[in-house]
């Protein structure tokens, strides 16, 4: 490792210098240069180099679960832990969560639908179960909110919106473009904010003939799918980067939710395929049975 690191540095520092604060002589480490590279040595000099433009491709946010997937997609046949072991020597890694903070405003007069969900987060078919919430990215212009609708089958983002303005207006939006080309579903479940709880979203709901569930009071687990996109959200997108104007944080979001999340992101529960994939592989399925 001492030589790999003097190697990968002598352009920039001193042979002898380095050698001297690793404690290593120089014959040592030009012998080693001079050793002919073995087969194993070759294959994860090639292999790291995949590795590395993986995680590039993720936006620095692929672990080695992920990348291992990837690499097993693309017809490599390695193992996880050689994989892990790559990436620790070329000092990659996943990005990691920050604290989840609430902004729900549930103090409101509107009814409060129960929780009909009740964490049943696998249903067996698309358009089955939908979920919403909404969360916010800050510019230098000011806060833009994005609300979203989640197919929690494939865990695809079939409805989102965004807007300066955190109202019902925002949410009606998301599942209006949700609704557009798609079944309705048989249950659709968000927090019991105001913008939810309102007689225009219930309205909306009803007369698609979905059935409204929220969830109680204070306890974000029981939209916990949905939490977990935000988060990988703001891990992946948001908290990496500043945005300067509304306009660009718009560009990047509908970029991460179209390009990125839906179509390519491996998702851990879908057993690490994407969003789109998992859709597609499950209507292959439905049609030959």
């Amino acid at each position: 490792m001492k030589f790999r690191f003097i190697h990968a540095q002598k352009a920039s520092t001193s042979v002898a210098f380095m050698c001297h604060q690793l404690g290593v002589s120089r014959s040592g480490y030009y012998a080693w240069a001079k050793r002919p590279e073995s087969q194993r040595q070759k294959s994860d000099r090639e292999l790291a180099v995949e590795v590395t433009a993986i995680h590039q491709e993720s936006r620095g946010t692929y672990g080695s679960p992920r990348v291992h997937a990837e690499l097993r997609a693309r017809g490599r046949r390695v193992s996880e832990k050689r994989v892990a072991r790559l990436m620790r020597r070329e000092g990659l890694a996943a990005r990691r969560r920050r604290r989840f903070v609430r902004t729900t405003d549930s103090k409101h007069a509107h009814p409060v639908a129960p929780n009909v969900v009740a964490r049943d987060f696998l249903p067996p078919a698309p358009n089955r179960t939908w979920a919403g919430d909404i969360t916010y990215v800050w510019t230098a212009e000011g806060w833009l909110y994005l609300a979203v609708v989640l197919d929690l089958f494939s865990r695809r983002v079939v409805g989102w919106s965004m807007s300066e303005s955190i109202d019902r207006y925002l949410v009606l939006a998301a599942l209006d473009m949700a609704l557009a080309g798609r079944e309705a579903p048989a249950l659709h479940h968000s927090d019991r904010g105001s913008q939810y709880a309102s007689d225009d979203y219930r309205e909306r709901l009803a007369t698609s003939g979905i059935t409204c569930s929220m969830s109680r009071k204070g306890n974000c687990w029981d939209n916990a799918v949905v939490e977990s996109f935000f988060s990988s959200l703001k891990m992946e997108l948001v908290h990496p980067r500043s945005f300067r104007t509304r306009e660009e944080a718009r560009l990047a979001l509908f970029e991460y939710i179209e390009v990125f999340y839906n179509r390519r992101r491996r998702h851990s529960s879908l057993g690490y395929v994407s969003p789109a994939e998992y859709a597609r592989t499950a209507a292959v399925q439905r049609q030959a049975a």
